[in-house]
């Protein structure tokens, strides 16, 4: 149960609906104009300065942590420097739309048409990205089966070095660069991130001087509080934190700042449980309570669920509902190989379980040497039904890592951006959501265009993976053009402090400065394909029922009059994830020459492509642009959800045999992600023999060495009745993708994708 205090907190949250505010584009822009004629990344920090110094600062009545990125919570911030143009086109839609929400003032959209619009038409980012692009990429682009990413707005899916500037504090950190100022006087970078922290300490003086404001009309049950943030501001600004609430308090203030610079989704908090422990500990032998640092992490988490994400009615169908990014992972081993889990592990999942809310996104890493006491705590807030923690495996990931690269020390320091995208916690920059390649998309242009000349299976195969080969690499110079272009006009000059290298270079992480730099692109369709290869296999090569040609046309024609044949084709013939060899290695054989095409490539910044699967929510509007399929599909009708999930309703056998399905695709190539969905019936878990079993299936996830699983555990019928009655249910939390999210919400589309995922008992 959780307290009436933060409860109440919680309630305001979602009292109204939400709002979109223009301060931090409007401070923005009003530097941008001020400073033309210098480097992008100068410009970059003087705007970033202008909005920590002169953005409205709102101390809460029961806060424990201050600082915010607007002063309405839940509001959508816009950023017109990187496009100016969908949030003009769809001013007077935004309260409407289908999905995500937002409302705006009359004088706010005069306001954004007269100035903002005005001003940036023809300078944003997506101008120069636009016009860097070849036609040919483009019509790559038409055809649907490859979508370019990042093409207008600012780049996130990072984990900052969060334990090392806080263990320094931010007058070290200023300490550090002018020294290399001294060193490199004329480097534009370092001078811009000399600005950045100094913002950074100028907005910590701000934060006080509202507390300290707040003072005057705080009650006496709420002055030690009051007294306590002061006394936490004033250390914190130049000096490293001590105490645990120091700590989180920091840490929180870098968070805002981190999106006020570049109002990005998925810059990551990591393994919290990890650099956060020390000052746990610190505070627990000083003899600080342990309620009240309890409290410090309810207000954290709620804190979280103050910044959301604004997104184009486009983006919004790919990202339905998802909130902003702040992925936690905790366990997992530690340097030495050694189990990593500690008491703050525990103790995050125990205040989780009593917020119950999308963010932060919350995720365990398991191995063969968790404790079983951390494997159940994780089944027990499973039952919850909120679809966290989810899970990675360090049996795959680390492998995975050392596979690219990387050291053994780092890779066992991996974490979560996100949604399951993996990454190295300050020392990465990995472009993890670049591009999606719709593998079921080029099979059906390949059959289109192809059909009268293939004349053997073996033929469809060869030339689908010529196709690959073709569309990667076109995908891969798309990307990079992307990369380029945020390099040039949208470097992150405080985020470069917050990784290792950039500081010592003297480059910014956009521009290469981080140890690691990848590119992750995503295939997608794998369940689909499996079965659709599968059908084409058998129907039209080995039992020469029809040729591929008549096969083709009943597909362009939507199965019209051949409901029969259709229906067949759904229930008559295997399907991936039921643990059938010949449909599994299909998808097997795809999934792995997709990764061979994307391996082979390097990025700009001297780096690895890095493939993954994963589809976030994209499975609808993807699927939207493809037709009719041999698995039976109809033209339109969504691929599989999350990415390495079996589709609605075909996997029959149980999530054993779904597991096993899922393991014979080779996990350690994909190094950007993969997703599996998983839905329990909540009867199955409602008894302790149930936790049981769940905790021995995640064992059994662990040891057939598959990367990532996520469980919904909502009954049907609760959902059925929260799309009919929403009023009821404003606090219902459900698995999306590889986020969470307020079911509400979601538009009837992905409510649908999600009630229909087939229910498993175990």
């Amino acid at each position: 149960m959780l307290d009436p205090r933060f409860d109440s907190v919680k309630m305001d949250l979602f009292e109204n609906r939400r709002e979109v505010t223009l301060e931090r584009a409007i401070l923005y822009t009003e530097s941008w104009k001020g400073s033309e004629g210098e480097s992008a990344v100068i410009r970059r920090a003087k705007a970033l300065e202008e909005i920590l110094t002169k953005s409205k600062v709102v101390i809460g009545k029961r806060d424990l942590l201050v600082g915010g990125r607007s002063e309405k919570p839940r509001s959508g911030v816009v950023s017109p420097e990187m496009s100016p143009y969908w949030i003009h086109d769809e001013l007077d839609s935004l309260a409407t739309r289908p999905q995500d929400q937002f409302d705006i003032s009359d004088h706010d959209k005069f306001q954004y048409r007269e100035y903002l619009y005005s001003y940036w038409k023809g300078k944003s980012l997506k101008d120069e990205v636009e016009s860097r692009i070849p036609e040919d990429i483009n019509k790559l682009r038409k055809s649907n089966i490859v979508k370019l990413n990042q093409t207008d707005k600012g780049q996130g899916h990072i984990i900052p070095n969060f334990e090392g500037l806080l263990s320094k504090g931010l007058g070290a950190a200023l300490e550090e660069i002018e020294a290399k100022r001294a060193e490199h006087k004329h480097n534009d970078f370092l001078r811009a991130a000399s600005i950045s922290v100094r913002a950074v300490q100028a907005y910590v003086q701000r934060l006080y001087d509202a507390v300290l404001e707040h003072k005057q009309t705080a009650t006496e049950e709420r002055l030690e509080e009051v007294e306590r943030l002061l006394t936490i501001l004033a250390h914190i600004k130049t000096k490293a934190p001590v105490q645990f609430d120091e700590a989180v308090q920091l840490f929180w203030i870098l968070n805002v700042v981190l999106q006020q610079e570049s109002n990005a989704s998925s810059i990551s908090p990591g393994r919290f449980d990890q650099y956060m422990y020390p000052f746990y500990e610190a505070s627990l032998k000083d003899g600080v309570s342990e309620s009240y640092m309890d409290d410090v992490l309810r207000d954290l988490m709620l804190k979280f669920n103050t910044i959301i994400a604004i997104r184009s009615e486009e983006s919004a169908r790919f990202f339905a509902g998802f909130p902003i990014g702040f992925n936690i992972v905790l366990g997992g081993v530690d340097r030495y190989g050694k189990d990593a889990t500690n008491r703050l592990s525990y103790k995050m999942l125990d205040v989780f379980s009593e917020i119950r809310l999308p963010q932060p996104n919350m995720g365990i890493r398991i191995h063969e040497k968790t404790p079983e006491a951390f494997l159940i705590k994780t089944a027990e807030v499973i039952r919850l039904g909120t679809g966290m923690p989810q899970v990675f495996n360090d049996e795959v990931i680390v492998p995975a890592y050392l596979n690219r690269g990387v050291s053994l020390e780092d890779a066992r320091n991996y974490a979560v951006v996100g949604c399951v995208e993996v990454s190295i916690p300050g020392k990465t920059y990995g472009l993890h959501d670049i591009a999606l390649f719709n593998l079921l998309r080029l099979m059906e242009v390949t059959l289109k265009e192809e059909h009268q000349r293939l004349n053997t299976f073996e033929a469809l195969m060869e030339r689908i993976y010529e196709r690959i080969d073709h569309d990667v690499d076109m995908m891969v110079k798309g990307s990079n053009i992307i990369d380029k272009a945020h390099g040039d006009l949208a470097p992150t000059p405080f985020l470069s402090v917050m990784i290792d290298g950039c500081v010592d270079r003297g480059v910014d992480v956009t521009n290469g400065g981080a140890h690691y730099n990848f590119s992750g692109v995503q295939g997608i369709g794998i369940a689909n394909l499996a079965d659709s290869l599968h059908v084409i296999r058998k129907l039209v090569f080995e039992d020469r029922e029809m040729t591929l040609t008549e096969l083709v046309e009943i597909l362009d024609s939507n199965f019209e009059g051949n409901e029969v044949l259709r229906q067949r084709l759904i229930h008559k013939f295997d399907k991936y994830g039921n643990d059938i060899d010949h449909v599994d290695e299909l998808g097997r054989n795809v999934l792995a020459h997709y990764c061979d095409a994307v391996e082979k490539h390097r990025n700009i910044r001297s780096g690895m492509f890095s493939p993954g699967s994963y589809t976030v929510s994209a499975h609808i509007p993807l699927g939207e642009a493809v037709g009719a399929t041999p698995d039976g599909r109809l033209a339109k009708e969504q691929l599989a959800d999350g990415g390495l999930s079996p589709m609605v309703g075909r996997d029959q056998k149980g999530p054993t045999a779904s597991l096993k399905s899922v393991s014979k695709l080779d996990h350690i190539r994909l190094s950007n992600g993969s997703l599996l969905n998983v839905k329990f019936s909540p009867e199955a878990l409602e008894d302790e023999i149930g936790i049981r079993k769940l905790v021995a299936y995640l064992k059994a996830f662990m040891r057939l060495k598959i990367q990532h699983v996520q469980f919904n555990v909502v009954s049907v019928d609760m959902l059925r009745d929260a799309q009919q009655n929403p009023e009821r249910y404003r606090n219902l939390v459900v698995r999306v993708a590889g986020y969470s999210a307020m079911f509400t919400e979601l538009n009837k589309s992905i409510q649908d994708d999600i009630i229909m995922r087939r229910e498993h008992a175990l």
